[in-house]
């Protein structure tokens, strides 16, 4: 297996690419070791010592080490860590757990709609590129909230990528969004 690792605009964040599919859609954002025990290869990468984050994406797996920590430390045991897990045969998540779907429901208003579509085609492609994500949280009074999920949370840009970003694109597409905001941790 070759796995290849990308720079993210974090530098505290890798991504790394299996070169094979590491879900079948969304994207999981594991924030600490308890969270990750309904993933045996998120639960396997927080083993390795400084590893503080793990976010799963369709085709790549962004890690987020401790400040202190050095990059040429630990991707070693990181990729080891990785190919231990697809050469094991276990699934990258459990059967019995539940992803959240934030999918357009019968109660979003067309606005909200149209967030969420804009979102989806124009900003999440892009944020994976760089090893991320962001969801929509909610809508009210113009302000659209967003979680930054993976290399995007805590990243240095991240402020820049919401502000100049995605507020100026949803502003230019919704008259009614006024300002665009990171959801609080």
């Amino acid at each position: 297996m070759f796995i290849q690792t990308e720079d993210t605009p974090n530098p505290e964040t890798l991504k790394f690419m299996p070169g094979e599919n590491v879900l079948n859609k969304g994207t999981v954002d594991f924030s600490n070791k308890e969270a990750s025990k309904v993933s045996p290869l998120a639960l396997r990468l927080f083993n390795v010592d400084g590893v503080s984050r793990v976010f799963l994406g369709l085709d790549f797996i962004s890690v987020t080490k401790d400040s202190n920590l050095d990059w040429n430390t630990l991707k070693p045991s990181i990729l080891t860590g990785i190919m231990e897990h697809y050469s094991s045969g276990f699934p990258v998540l459990n059967d019995d757990y539940l992803s959240n779907s934030d999918n357009n429901n019968a109660e979003d208003t067309e606005t909200i709609k149209q967030i969420k579509d804009l979102l989806e085609t124009r900003v999440r492609p892009a944020v994976a590129m760089d090893g991320g994500d962001i969801t929509f949280c909610s809508f009210e009074e113009g302000v659209v909230t967003l979680q930054m999920k993976g290399a995007c949370a805590g990243c240095p840009s991240s402020t820049a990528t919401l502000k100049m970003g995605i507020e100026n694109m949803l502003r230019h597409y919704i008259p009614e969004v006024t300002e665009v905001k990171a959801a609080e941790l």
